[in-house]
């Protein structure tokens, strides 16, 4: 099956020379939740907003459900939902006014029973008559979230959405996007939370200045970028190590209280038993033993630290 959306060395260079974009090449799958990481001004929102048809690419070429976004303007932005990262709306407008607009916009015909239903989904019933200037901040963002939805686009884009969000409600929103995912809507999010990927991605892209260093499958990029960890909190202090550690790669930490193994892959994992049994023939002994698993956010940290 095609992509619903196949981005082919895509660029942009802004009139005064900043290249926003660096010939990035994208396949996304119908049904995915695609995660976008990068750090301020590495791209993001620029991608976003050449696939939303609301700037135009330097060179390359955007396929939308096989419809370029540049020619086919109409027929792929009605495919599309987009919650910005500004919150734009009309201040003196209720909440159910402000959705129901939005869908009518969008050359959808009146369906009062939906709108029902996005609002009860992102906990805003029972705000439907309140003005948006009565809102909160987090209420404003999901006000935008449900105007997105209100015309039941098959992909939908969420630039930063939980910013400015409480922690509670940054959960339920996930929930939405897992429910929006099971009826088909394909999603691809941007954001600084990396807890946010971790919980519910199926795939990860890093993109730092312009160019999209990788997109891995979240399992499969943990699985081999993610360093794992052995902490061995021994029984004594040690001032340094003995010569017997030196072909493992151990650190002392702790001021000498305990003993940092780090390994990647197999080989390395299949070590810790000699590692144990080095310690054991120097009687070096230990009262706790843990291991870590490096996170996304480590990875996502290495992997923009190499391209700085």
């Amino acid at each position: 099956m095609a992509p619903i959306i196949s981005i082919r060395n895509l660029t942009k260079t802004y009139g005064n020379g900043f290249k926003a974009l660096k010939g990035v090449n994208l396949e996304i799958e119908e049904g995915e939740i695609l995660a976008l990481l990068g750090p301020n001004g590495a791209g993001k929102t620029t991608l976003i907003s050449i696939v939303c048809g609301l700037v135009n690419p330097s060179g390359g070429q955007v396929l939308v459900g096989g419809h370029d976004v540049v020619k086919d303007f109409r027929q792929t932005r009605a495919m599309i939902g987009l919650v910005p990262q500004e919150l734009t709306t009309d201040q003196f407008e209720t909440v159910w006014n402000t959705v129901t607009f939005s869908r009518g916009v969008h050359g959808k015909k009146e369906d009062p029973a939906h709108i029902e239903r996005v609002l009860k989904d992102l906990s805003l019933w029972e705000k439907r008559d309140n003005m948006m200037r009565e809102l909160s901040g987090g209420m404003k963002r999901r006000v935008m979230i449900a105007k997105a939805l209100s015309y039941e686009p098959r992909i939908l884009f969420l630039d930063e959405p939980t910013a400015g969000v409480d922690v509670n409600l940054r959960r339920e929103m996930w929930q939405v996007v897992e429910r929006l995912r099971q009826n088909g809507v394909t999603i691809i999010l941007t954001t600084h939370y990396i807890e946010e990927a971790e919980e519910i991605a199926d795939r990860v892209g890093v993109i730092n200045g312009g160019e999209l260093l990788l997109v891995e499958a979240k399992t499969a990029l943990m699985k081999k970028l993610g360093r794992k960890e052995l902490r061995l909190e021994l029984t004594k202090p040690m001032a340094a190590l003995p010569d017997a550690l030196g072909t493992y790669n151990v650190a002392l930490a702790e001021n000498g209280g305990a003993l940092i193994y780090e390994y990647q892959g197999e080989a390395e994992q299949g070590r810790i038993a000699t590692l144990l049994g080095t310690l054991a023939a120097q009687g070096i002994e230990y009262r706790d033993l843990s291991t870590r698993q490096s996170s996304l956010e480590d990875i996502f940290v290495e992997l923009v630290g190499q391209r700085a």
